[in-house]
């Protein structure tokens, strides 16, 4: 298995790291990529690359929320450093609407520079959208046409969306949400095609059930597997191959 987004630079794995990577593998992940979704937690996210080699990838971007005091003078080169170094992805980076703790216009121009960022690299881009459909279709879909790869992560959002990411050759992750009790959208969980489709902790947050309410960490992902096996009708092992050859696919996990 391979969790494609987890946030092991967060304060709440401090003073813990090793022993959650050590219970990752314990429980059958082969690989984390630890998302770097500001500057300074891609830094962290780097060092805790470096110390679990073996394991664990980083990204490096800046969330929409953070996305007010986004400077592309200083913040372009920092993630280009990043990505030198070593950085799978770009981002997490995106589009929040539901919060909107930073204004929209801003958000709208870091995540499409972030996005050039990525096109002139050539790596793929982790995305967040929460409530905002429209713009992200069309940022996407533009993406898609420039040849930029990326994945819509934690995906909640509308079939309509996740066709327009699939038709920009794009991937769609799912994390603990589809264990919940209000999840019903099972069609949505079918619709992703098996070589579109990933799979997430999002930890510390969205623990799945029966670990709802807890701190989240990767090793919970087998849940989540088996969840997304019995909407598809697929053995879960089956699923852990495939969305573990996704990811090695989209982020080239390597060394």
């Amino acid at each position: 298995m391979i969790d494609s987004h987890a946030h092991l630079a967060d304060a709440a794995f401090d003073g813990e790291r090793d022993e959650i990577v050590r219970r990752a593998r314990a429980a059958g992940v082969a690989a984390i990529v630890c998302i770097g979704e500001s500057l300074a937690s891609a830094t962290r996210a780097r060092a805790i690359a470096e110390a679990h080699r073996d394991v664990v990838w980083w990204t490096a971007g800046v969330h929409p929320h953070d996305a007010g005091s986004w400077d592309a003078e200083r913040d372009l080169p920092a993630i280009r450093e990043h990505v030198g170094a070593g950085a799978v992805a770009v981002g997490e980076c995106g589009l929040d609407y539901h919060y909107d703790h930073s204004p929209r216009d801003r958000q709208r121009a870091a995540f499409s520079e972030q996005i050039g960022l990525a096109a002139m690299l050539g790596r793929p881009v982790v995305v967040h959208t929460r409530e905002a459909e429209d713009d992200t279709r069309a940022i996407v879909t533009d993406a898609g046409r420039a040849g930029v790869r990326g994945v819509m992560h934690c995906f909640t959002g509308s079939r309509e969306l996740a066709r327009a990411a699939l038709d920009a050759g794009w991937f769609v992750s799912f994390a603990g949400i589809i264990t919940f009790k209000r999840w019903t959208d099972d069609d949505l969980l079918r619709l992703v095609p098996d070589d579109r489709l990933l799979v997430e902790t999002d930890a510390p947050y969205l623990a799945p059930v029966p670990h709802r309410g807890t701190r989240n960490e990767p090793a919970h992902l087998p849940l989540t597997i088996a969840r997304l096996a019995a909407a598809r009708g697929a053995t879960p092992e089956r699923i852990a191959e495939l969305t573990a050859a996704n990811a090695r696919d989209l982020f080239v996990l390597s060394r």
